[in-house]
């Protein structure tokens, strides 16, 4: 990948810190962490991660020191101090990884190590929101809260201070991507897996297999689940644990085959379990379920039958479900924060809070989402592709959100968006549509930001398409877009009038694709899951639109092979 001397033209300059701290959401704490500092953009970066590293270092250990005496707390309390000690260590090892290279950098990154640590400082953010997030709704110890609460606020400035100004110093103002032809076909993944499984059933031994085709998947081993004993476990957990540490893309997969079956586990795949892909026999054949929720004491974070933090994870062909039904309001089926992962033709079942899309990069392929209130929410960037989104019937004097995007910083790089995909009401929702209100999504953080472009809505969504959270708040920050959907629900007119809400032209929508958004032509090749990497259908008409139509027409699909 190309290098990056200097993002921005003035980056490495001299200039003073009030100057620089200007382009802070905090300018006057941004100027007492550069007190008495006299240097560059990327000078001023490297102070502030370090503070951040530092702090991050002293919050982990007072968690520690609070999670120590856990037996003489309520259980929830230790649930919300379970997530923000989970959480803090994610921290710890992103702000090392980050300050670790840029302060060796000598000004000079690759485009990849950009995005990369641009996403890591954002999730940073994200994962002390969420530990905020517990500590309020969660504990009951005001204690634990009042100390944490304080350490957490200025902590989050500083972390909020060290992104503005590592964006500044590093991200270029407009990302240009670049693509060609060629993404594998569906029936073509499709028929690569059943192959592998195939031939690794013979003698029901593990198989190593490499395969150098471009269009393969390449495979570091394999294991069956079969909970009749056929396989090589039983349980989802325990091949999991059997899988390797710390593998590197190179390797290839850690591929775990799980057969029909209802698998009642709560499954949590570790940072370290990195490049798995689970490979059920199909939706509504491998089932993984569980009920957990926030009305039975657990936090919302914690309560997801299905967790990953590993990088490179891929899921195929399974159903997600949490069972607690919708008056046990929130109930995650799946909570996902790992780097570059890809869920394709899977199925997500829940009411409140079904897919919790947490922090990092995701893609989601020909999936099925059920829900009902905020049924996708979260803080991670994040691409639904030819997806269905269902929403179902709620409890009374309940309306449907589809989204709740947890952006609380501008300068993160997140967001959702959703294209290609069809809207239409479950069953149990369909007779009702009339008395029951369906919203694309309302803003859950100030920063809020969701797209929907060439997507197909059906009657049941509102005419106004969006919903507040809580009086104005987040309507003016926020950033509600649609571009070019269809159907009865997509009839802009009469939507709401936010300063946040906007209806783009194709220049727009291009922010928004896998290439842009995600950078995903880069690290999608190599899972073999097919993706469109920008917009394909066009306009005919405005004159205005014409560029982002031809370069639309240039920057249709690729195929990268990543190793």
């Amino acid at each position: 990948m190309p290098s990056l001397s200097i993002a921005n033209n003035y980056a490495a300059s001299i200039v003073s810190p009030q100057t620089i701290c200007n382009y802070t959401l905090y300018p006057s704490y941004c100027q007492t962490v550069l007190a008495n500092q006299n240097g560059t953009t990327f000078d001023y970066c490297n102070i502030s991660i370090r503070k951040s590293l530092s702090q991050s270092r002293n919050f982990l250990n007072l968690v520690y020191s609070y999670y120590k005496g856990f037996s003489s707390f309520s259980q929830i309390t230790v649930r919300a101090l379970e997530d923000c000690q989970f959480l803090s260590e994610l921290n710890f090892e992103y702000l090392s990884n980050t300050y670790d290279v840029i302060e060796k950098s000598s000004n000079v990154l690759t485009t990849s190590q950009v995005e990369d640590f641009h996403t890591f400082l954002s999730a940073t953010l994200t994962n002390q929101q969420t530990c905020l997030d517990s500590l309020e709704t969660s504990t009951s110890d005001p204690r634990v809260k009042n100390d944490l609460y304080s350490s957490l606020y200025n902590d989050m400035k500083l972390n909020s201070v060290s992104l503005a100004l590592f964006k500044e110093a590093w991200v270029p103002e407009n990302k240009n991507s670049t693509s060609s032809e060629n993404h594998t076909s569906q029936s073509n993944f499709q028929n690569q897996v059943r192959a592998i499984y195939d031939s690794s059933k013979g003698n029901g031994r593990k198989l190593l297999q490499t395969m150098d085709d471009n269009e393969s998947i390449v495979v570091k081993d394999i294991v069956v689940v079969s909970k009749d004993g056929s396989g090589n476990f039983t349980t989802i957990n325990d091949a999991i644990d059997a899988a390797p540490n710390n593998t590197v893309a190179s390797d290839g997969y850690f591929i775990i085959f799980i057969t029909e079956g209802v698998y009642q586990e709560y499954v949590s795949i570790a940072k370290n379990k990195k490049f798995l892909m689970l490979i059920g026999d199909g939706i509504n054949q491998t089932i993984i379920t569980g009920d957990h929720n926030v009305v039975d004491g657990f936090t919302t974070f914690n309560s997801a039958t299905f967790a990953v933090v590993a990088q490179g994870f891929v899921a195929v062909n399974i159903t997600f479900r949490n069972t607690a039904g919708p008056s046990k309001h929130q109930a995650v089926a799946v909570r996902n924060g790992a780097d570059m992962s890809t869920f394709y033709s899977c199925s997500f079942e829940g009411y409140q809070d079904t897919l919790y899309t947490h922090s990092l990069r995701q893609f989601y392929r020909e999936c099925d989402i059920y829900g009902t209130v905020d049924f996708i929410f979260g803080n991670a960037a994040v691409v639904f592709q030819s997806c269905n989104f269902y929403p179902r019937l709620p409890m009374s004097q309940q309306f449907n959100a589809i989204t709740a995007q947890g952006r609380s910083d501008p300068n993160q790089n997140t967001g959702i968006s959703i294209q290609n995909g069809i809207i239409k009401a479950d069953n149990d929702l369909a007779p009702m549509v009339s008395s029951v209100k369906t919203y694309l999504g309302r803003p859950w953080k100030e920063y809020s930001r969701t797209v929907y472009m060439e997507c197909f809505m059906d009657n049941l969504i509102a005419p106004e398409g969006w919903h507040e959270w809580n009086g104005d708040f987040a309507l003016n920050t926020s950033y509600y877009a649609e571009y070019n959907n269809m159907g009865p629900g997509s009839n802009t007119q009469n939507r709401v009038t936010w300063l946040g809400y906007h209806v783009i032209n194709a220049n727009d929508a291009l922010n928004f694709t896998v290439s842009t958004f995600l950078d995903g032509d880069f690290w999608l090749p190599q899972t073999s899951v097919p993706f469109q990497d920008e917009e394909e259908e066009e306009e005919e008409g405005e004159e205005e639109e014409e560029e982002g139509r031809m370069r639309m027409r240039k920057r249709r699909r690729r195929k990268r092979r990543v190793g």
